[in-house]
């Protein structure tokens, strides 16, 4: 079996990124049933509030997964616990603890300061965590973490824009990880002009990796994709270099 693809569906990206980005939870539930059909195996989403904001609020949660899991089911479906989603800070630690629908599982930054409190409390829950690593600094920050081989992935979470640095940047924390014998399954990818370049790389290494509006909007072509579906679609066409 191929590694795991995962689908992000919109992040913080806004509809003037691209028409096609799913802000409601009928639209992620949209995208949700046509990136399955297209070779998605799981899921990343940022549910928005009835104004269209990044919420961590129950009312939110609940609605986008009710409305993924009915469209999609059986398919994991994970959510972004970034410190800027509302209510923000420390403040959203309550909500997450008062999550009555909860996800699979919670990307977690652990550049963020409170990152080792998140993922201890959504451990807690039964939740899986997915450990979010954009530098080898944030690597070196979790493998010391007591909960770190209790997390379900690492994320190689890469935001540099080119492919050289792009690489040099995922190698580092591959090395951190590969140093503190760390064998949980990671997850590759790029963003923007690093989408493909990060997926092909994730190719080449046999890694997890996932594709989407969140990420980036072009084709491996350069042209401009339709939708995430769309996106997945070329993913699985695309051959190992």
């Amino acid at each position: 079996m191929s590694p795991l693809l995962q689908a992000c569906l919109n992040g913080g990206r806004a509809g003037s990124f691209h028409p096609a980005v799913p802000l409601t939870p009928e639209a992620l539930a949209r995208d949700a049933a046509a990136v399955a059909a297209a070779g998605a195996q799981a899921l990343h989403g940022h549910p928005r509030d009835a104004d269209g904001v990044e919420s961590l609020a129950d009312g939110a949660m609940a609605a986008s997964l009710a409305a993924i899991r009915a469209r999609a089911p059986g398919m994991p479906v994970g959510v972004s616990t970034g410190a800027w989603i509302a209510p923000g800070g420390r403040a959203r630690h309550a909500a997450i603890a008062g999550w009555r629908t909860r996800p699979d599982y919670v990307s977690v930054n652990l550049i963020e300061e409170d990152a080792p409190d998140i993922i201890a409390l959504v451990l807690e829950r039964g939740i899986g965590v997915e450990a979010g690593l954009w530098s080898a600094r944030d690597a070196e920050r979790f493998v010391k973490l007591p909960d770190a081989r209790r997390c379900l992935r690492v994320l190689i979470e890469i935001n540099e824009q080119s492919a050289a640095s792009g690489e040099a940047a995922a190698l580092a924390i591959i090395a951190v990880l590969d140093r503190a014998a760390i064998r949980l399954p990671r997850l590759l990818h790029g963003l923007d002009a690093t989408m493909w370049p990060m997926y092909r790389l994730a190719l080449r290494l046999g890694l997890e990796t996932r594709i989407g509006l969140e990420d980036g909007d072009r084709l491996p072509s350069g042209e401009r994709a339709a939708s995430n579906a769309a996106l997945i679609a070329a993913a699985r066409a695309l051959p190992p270099d």
